[in-house]
Parts: C-alpha cells; structure tokens; sequence
C-alpha cells in the first residue's frame, strides 16, 4: 500500500509547478537573475521548497547556475525549437497511448474537464486561462501513463514550448491549439490510443507550424 507524498515533497511540486508557471508566462523572463526574496513575494511560498524547486529546475536546464552570478533563467533558443518539438513528439507518443490504456475513470473526466476549460479560455481570449489549463491537462496525462521516464524527459520541453508560445502568442490561434487538446483528451478519456495519437500528432504539427511563422 503506497503512502502519501510527505508534506515537504508536496511543498516542492507546488513551488516548483508555481515557478513553471512563472516561467511559462514570462514573469520571470528569459536571462533574468534569479533572486530568492523575489520568488517568495511573487509566490507566497518559503524558501525551502523554493530552492528544492530551483535545483530541480536546473537539473532539467529550465534555470542555469552560472560561476559568480547564480541562478538565472535559461534563453529562449528560437533556431533550436523545431529540433526540441520533433523530439517531444515522439515521447508525446509514448504518453499519450500508455494514458488512453492506463488512466482512472477519475483522470479521464479530469482531463476532458480541463481540455474544456481550455477551449472556454480561447474563446474568450483568455491566455493565463488557456494556460494553466494546458498545465493541469498536462499533470493528469502524465500521472496516468505510467511512464516516469517518458514524463521526465518530456517535461522541460513543454515548458520550453509553452514560454515560446507565450512570448510569441500573435502568431498564434488559440482555437486550433485548443481543439488539438480536446481531440488528444477526447482520445483518452474514450481510452483510444489512436485517436489519442491522432490529437498528439495534431498538436505537435499545430506548434511546428506556429514556430516556423516566428522563424520565418
């Protein structure tokens, strides 16, 4: 019988998922130096989970520890984006079949909840919105496919995308982005790897494309 997270371990996830989001939306923006006082103020939470949080994030190259002037946000690296997307999408694969198989009938209803708060959020043009639904769809798919090696991997690259995105929003279409979430959640909670597959491959054609109109 597994145990629940212990309060420190749960303390980290929500420091690190508020930093994520920090990231993501560009409050803290590319280069910028990490400053401790500034992540308790922005996030409410103490300073332990907060560095516990931080390390993670440099171990996934999210925030680079640099010689003499510590903690700083990684650059966004627009040449080098198309490569990182064609690589997420065949881990993205992976998840998305091991969710369709594996997933309660609890996530399956909480990520088709979230794949419409997404659609509601373009709707109303509503890009934090859109976001942090993206985010918690995101969670629940990789809670239920079973696949820590898989989510490991993939995870910073998400961030990436979604800061990319984020920062260059204009070139975007909320609606699309949105629909390819709902048809990859659609396929999940139907327990459909194909048609889980069939959103999955939608969405990473969605992001290459939007990334070749910022490069382009």
């Amino acid at each position: 019988m597994s145990s629940a997270p212990a309060p420190s371990s749960r303390a980290a996830e929500t420091a690190y998922q508020a930093i994520e989001q920090l990231i993501a939306t560009l409050k803290l923006e590319p280069g910028q130096a990490i400053v401790e006082s500034d992540l308790v103020e922005m996030t409410g939470l103490g300073r332990t989970p907060l560095r516990e949080a931080l390390m993670r994030m440099v171990a996934l190259g999210l925030i680079e520890q640099q010689p003499r002037r510590g903690l700083r946000v990684s650059e966004i690296r627009v040449a080098e984006h198309l490569t990182l997307i064609e690589t997420r999408r065949v881990l993205e694969r992976l998840i998305v079949q091991g969710a369709a198989r594996w997933a309660t009938p609890a996530q399956r209803s909480a990520l088709l909840g979230h794949a419409q708060a997404m659609v509601d959020a373009a709707d109303a043009k509503d890009i934090d919105a859109y976001m942090l639904a993206d985010q918690h769809l995101d969670e629940v798919i990789h809670q239920a496919c079973r696949n820590t090696f898989a989510v490991q991997a993939v995870t910073p690259m998400i961030v990436q995308c979604r800061r990319f995105w984020y920062a260059y929003q204009y070139e975007g279409d909320l609606e699309a982005g949105a629909q390819a979430h709902f048809t990859l959640a659609e396929g999940i909670q139907d327990g459909n790897p194909d048609l889980a597959l069939q959103g999955s491959e939608t969405l990473m054609a969605y992001l290459s494309a939007f990334t070749r109109k910022v490069i382009e």
